[in-house]
């Protein structure tokens, strides 16, 4: 890749030599593998279980850029957390650009190299990807798709799927909510909170496998991204066909985001998180994976947040500090748009 080019240009997506450039010097310079190094139109994976979980994301956060995190480090915690907290083990990840033509080459490093940091934290190979470059004004600087896969254990098969929840089973949370959300929404309007804002990205999925590992009891599992924790409880309620009720002086929220929610009037359990987890257990499991959590970076603020009940069925509450209670409905509208 010649020096001079410091911005992308339509002939670094022709499939001719700048692109092939762009791939060498860029690229495998910070994704290479043996796997990826072979260049195939189809990478061969090993696989050494029965069955794979399969995943696809895409994301278009505006800013690239954000306290915490960027858009490359956010597609790879996207994608590990998803087959996380599906019980997998995230093994691959593909990774394809969707580049605007004029954007900083420089920036564009930064944001790969990022990305292959997070993969290589996470432990999972960049095994396959794309490039495409499309002219000024038709894409927004750059988006970035991913698709991953997981090896499944048997008796890790059904932690996505909400089986056997009952009244008195407990919801836990790793850490504070809407941080992420918060962070962005900072980020993009420049409102200089004092308060410091940073998102929670992370890839939670070794985390999860000591939860996974240590523990027989987890009844389920699910990433509170778009649409925020009130969405996820939401749906589960509904698929259950049990009520929920939710602990506000439990939830744990930090000092900024409260601050940034109660002045722009949204409500923290609507807002993104991406180093979140969700997990539904029996009261008595609950201590044990409380303790596996707050042993571990990403959880020290973990917290018992919710209740499964058998009132309001498929209905979500919230229990007041003041004793009174309100319906949690699932997000509605898009008050926070672009935000993974």
């Amino acid at each position: 890749m010649n020096p001079r080019e410091d911005k992308i240009l339509m002939s670094h997506g022709n499939g001719g030599r700048m692109m092939h450039d762009l791939i060498g010097h860029l690229f495998l310079k910070h994704f290479g593998n043996k796997i990826l190094e072979e260049q195939t139109d189809a990478a061969i994976l090993p696989v050494d279980t029965p069955e794979v979980a399969f995943t696809t994301d895409s994301f278009v956060i505006d800013p690239l850029f954000f306290p915490g995190g960027n858009i490359g480090k956010l597609a790879v915690c996207g994608t590990v957390n998803d087959l996380a907290v599906s019980g997998a083990e995230p093994r691959y990840i593909s990774v394809s650009f969707i580049l605007e033509e004029g954007f900083s080459m420089q920036e564009l490093e930064v944001i790969v190299k990022s990305l292959a940091e997070e993969a290589r934290h996470a432990k999972v190979t960049i095994v396959t990807g794309d490039t495409k470059v499309v002219n000024r004004g038709k894409c927004d600087k750059l988006f970035i798709n991913t698709a991953g896969i997981g090896m499944v254990r048997k008796k890790d098969q059904m932690v996505g799927k909400a089986r056997n929840i009952h009244p008195g089973d407990v919801i836990i949370i790793n850490g504070t909510i809407g941080d992420h959300g918060m962070a962005v929404m900072n980020a993009r309007e420049s409102f200089n909170f004092k308060s410091p804002v940073i998102s929670d990205c992370a890839s939670l999925n070794h985390m999860i496998r000591e939860i996974l590992d240590r523990s027989s009891g987890v009844k389920f599992m699910r990433d509170p991204t778009r649409g925020g924790v009130a969405t996820v409880l939401n749906e589960l309620a509904a698929k259950i066909g049990h009520g929920i009720e939710i602990n506000e002086q439990a939830l744990p929220i930090s000092k900024g985001v409260s601050a940034m929610c109660e002045i722009l009037g949204f409500d923290t359990l609507h807002i993104a998180n991406e180093g979140k987890v969700i997990v539904v257990a029996s009261e008595q499991e609950s201590k044990l994976i409380l303790e596996i959590m707050r042993n571990h970076p990403l959880g020290k603020q973990s917290a018992v947040i919710a209740h499964i009940v058998s009132d309001h069925p498929g209905r979500v509450v919230l229990k007041t500090g003041t004793g009174g209670k309100r319906i949690i409905d699932s997000l509605t509208g898009d008050p926070l748009p672009r935000i993974c």
